[in-house]
């Protein structure tokens, strides 16, 4: 057993993983495996890079299923990884849920729903911030901190606590009230900023740089990004070594988007499946849709615009990754669509109503994406679409209080089939 308290911290030694060095987008300018987020050449985001021929050697569908119950079953192709992996909150290995009736009502063949909601803090969220922390040990930080519209908080505070590391998280001031408290609770620093998002992730950069804290979506962005990769190899996985023909993804920085790209691809080359990427559909608010209105306008970049939707957790005016979703949409043969505050609502209600699933206001993005999807033609008959919901409706639960309303009666047999007698 390698887990040990260390002032308090829960520490595991690090298992030795395939990454090589960090490498610029732009230029590929390489860097060491370090705390780093932007090339000094071309001010172009770092990536993790692998040694593939190590990792093609290592993996196997029979090793990954003799695996741990959580993403790091996947750890040969994550850029770090705890020695034992029990350490932290078990993460990932979430359902993918058949949904026969959604199919149905859409006039589509097959769908599956991917239900991130069923993490430790109920959203996709932890995926990456299960890698930022371990970097975060790794790399000897004893504070980490976060920008986020909500579900980024909840995660940091709570793997924070469970790690036995001190945590500031900031948001914006507006942000949903279950947001707030499902953060707060765990005794993180929690700050509420006076702005939007964009706001929030400017102050965090510039904090970034004056102190020594491991901020998940700054200085440690490579790593934490790469969390989201594990949504593709658990899809695979779960459809019996298969590849979905389609998959409907909500886009907020855009980064879980093109990472679920790449984890296709290490499926695909490294031997594990045999098909071909699946096409991947982008979905965006249209209160907040810079990247669909570059798409619909065939533009090769993304102009910021400020945020106004429901839709908060998508809400990023300046998405860190949009040209790369734009490529991303271009190279798979997909779109990437907005839809509005209605739309959402009606999405979500949609989801509930066929598979009984609630989600949030992002996976109401999703689903009307979808639904607009079918409407249009764009999903043959016979392919085998997944949409990933990444949060959990408990945590936007204003998005859809005016919709729901009780049916008042008295306590009586009579009062109930007054109402059962109109009702029908």
């Amino acid at each position: 057993m390698t887990v040990r308290l260390d002032g308090g911290q829960v520490v595991a030694d690090a298992y030795p993983t395939a990454a090589t060095n960090l490498r610029c987008r732009e230029s590929g300018t390489e860097y060491e495996l370090e705390a780093r987020y932007v090339c000094d050449v071309s001010f172009g985001p770092l990536e993790v890079a692998y040694d593939t021929d190590e990792i093609a050697a290592r993996v196997s569908r029979e090793r990954i299923a003799e695996g741990p119950q959580n993403i790091w079953r996947y750890r040969d192709f994550l850029p770090c990884a705890p020695e034992d992996p029990t350490v932290g909150l078990p993460t990932g290995l979430t359902p993918l849920v058949y949904a026969p009736r959604l199919a149905y009502e859409l006039g589509l063949g097959e769908v599956w729903v991917k239900n991130d909601t069923a993490n430790p803090t109920h959203s996709f969220k932890d995926r990456v911030v299960s890698v930022a922390i371990q970097k975060a040990k790794e790399l000897g930080f004893e504070t980490v901190a976060c920008a986020s519209t909500g579900n980024l908080a909840n995660s940091v505070a709570a793997h924070a606590a469970a790690r036995g590391l001190e945590s500031y998280v900031f948001v914006p001031a507006d942000l949903e009230p279950q947001k707030i408290i499902a953060t707060g609770v765990y005794g993180t620093n929690l700050m509420a900023v006076d702005g939007n998002y964009d706001d929030v992730n400017r102050l965090c950069m510039q904090i970034a740089d004056e102190r020594d804290w491991a901020f998940v979506n700054v200085n440690l962005r490579p790593y934490y990004s790469e969390g989201s990769k594990t949504l593709a190899y658990e899809v695979a996985e779960q459809l019996g070594w298969e590849l979905p023909d389609r998959c409907v993804v909500p886009i907020a920085s855009g980064s879980l988007y093109t990472k679920l790209h790449r984890g296709f691809r290490d499926l695909i080359e490294t031997g594990l499946v045999e098909t071909e990427v699946p096409t991947l559909d982008g979905a965006q608010a249209e209160g907040c849709g810079p990247v669909a209105e570059a798409f619909a306008h065939g533009r090769d970049f993304v102009a910021p615009v400020r945020p106004q939707t429901i839709a908060k957790s998508l809400a990023i005016g300046n998405p860190a990754d949009g040209a790369y979703a734009l490529d991303t949409a271009s190279a798979t043969g997909g779109s990437i669509t907005a839809v509005t505050d209605e739309e959402i609502v009606r999405g979500i209600e949609l989801l509930a109503r066929t598979t009984g699933i609630f989600t949030e206001t992002a996976g109401g993005v999703t689903t009307a994406v979808l639904t607009k999807l079918a409407e249009r033609g764009e999903i043959d008959a016979s392919e085998r679409v997944v949409i990933y919901i990444t949060g959990d409706g408990l945590k936007t639960l204003d998005a859809v209080a005016d919709q729901v309303r009780p049916n008042a009666i008295d306590p009586t047999l009579e009062s109930f089939e007054s109402f059962a007698a109109t009702a029908v």
